[in-house]
């Protein structure tokens, strides 16, 4: 019997029990997916816990990956058979079958397995909207990138470097440096140890960056600001350590003419043309040598444990459910 991970009331991780579920048929315009990998990202902590607010009962979870088994009227392009994946299409990823809009999936690459699809589509939906979409780097840029070892993170640091920027990065210690290093990041920064800021505007000439891409939120903020140089763009896309605190507008005029921007990734895949553009994007990036890192695999049903150790940044790279 097929079964998922639903809350009931938002609260820590504990909300989270496993239900079984009946097997559904598409409707129209819909498939069904047999899941064989679900990922795991920040935003499904967010949506437990109340911070981004969803109908309650619901099922957790934003992408997936796995081969359709069922396809409703009026869906072309896609058969029986094929291997997909999908970042969007609402909640509900954390299950074992899912029906969902076939409007919401692409087909995924022979190059890629399920379980690295799984890992790379909503992380790497960010990271490409974010490049191309938000502030667009480009060659001879230096730009600062926090959380460089995290999912997110480890796919832009590559992005970044096939567009030729340069690339510096905060890390919590040594062993995430060097991961971070690996995958493209100049100047790793593990802001346990040094300022973060003084670091960056050492690196720079204490010129400033053109741009800031901040997923930390409340305990960065201030110090994200003062790393950018007059008419520079900080990008928050995250609010790891909380949401950015309330702030004078003010403030972005004394500190260089700065632009501040608070993109979400459902913006930018509201529709089926802004999805395969960006996976013609991501999938192009994998072609010229992106890898994604896979490195803690949870059992669906673990999925507890899963988000603990990601709350304590306990992770690195992605984190993958198997149902």
């Amino acid at each position: 019997m097929p079964y998922a991970i639903q809350i009931k009331e938002t609260g820590g991780p504990e909300v989270m029990q496993a239900i079984d579920t009946e097997t559904l048929e598409p409707g129209a315009g819909e498939i069904r997916i047999a899941q064989s990998a679900i990922g795991l990202n920040f935003i499904d902590t967010y949506h437990r816990t109340g911070l981004y607010p969803v109908p309650l009962p619901a099922v957790l979870g934003m992408e997936a990956a796995g081969t359709v088994d069922a396809v409703g009227d009026g869906v072309s392009g896609i058969s029986t058979g094929d291997r997909v994946a999908y970042a969007g299409g609402g909640v509900g990823a954390y299950t074992d079958s899912r029906i969902i809009n076939a409007g919401s999936v692409v087909k995924i690459p022979d190059s890629l397995s399920d379980e690295a699809a799984a890992a790379l589509m909503l992380k790497g939906f960010t990271a490409t909207y974010l490049i191309h979409r938000t502030y667009q780097a480009q060659k001879g840029d230096t730009v600062l990138l926090q959380a460089a070892a995290g999912g997110v993170g480890l796919i832009a640091c590559q992005i970044l470097k096939q567009t030729g920027a340069t690339v510096i990065g905060t890390v919590g210690n040594k062993e995430k440096a060097d991961l971070a290093r690996a995958h493209g990041c100049d100047h790793p920064v593990i802001y346990t140890e040094e300022n973060f800021k003084d670091r960056l505007l050492e690196i720079t000439d204490g010129k400033g960056v053109p741009v800031v891409y901040d997923s930390v939120g409340a305990s960065t903020f201030e110090d994200s600001l003062d790393c950018l140089a007059p008419f520079g763009t900080f990008v928050s896309f995250g609010n790891a350590s909380g949401p950015v605190p309330p702030f004078n507008p003010g403030i972005l005029s004394q500190k260089g003419s700065l632009y501040f921007t608070r993109p979400t990734l459902m913006s930018h895949i509201a529709t089926p043309e802004q999805i395969a553009e960006l996976a013609g994007w991501l999938f192009g990036y994998v072609e010229n040598g992106l890898k994604i890192e896979v490195n803690q695999k949870f059992p669906l049903k673990d999925a507890t444990a899963a988000h603990v150790a990601l709350e304590n940044r306990e992770t690195t790279g992605s984190t993958v459910f198997l149902p």
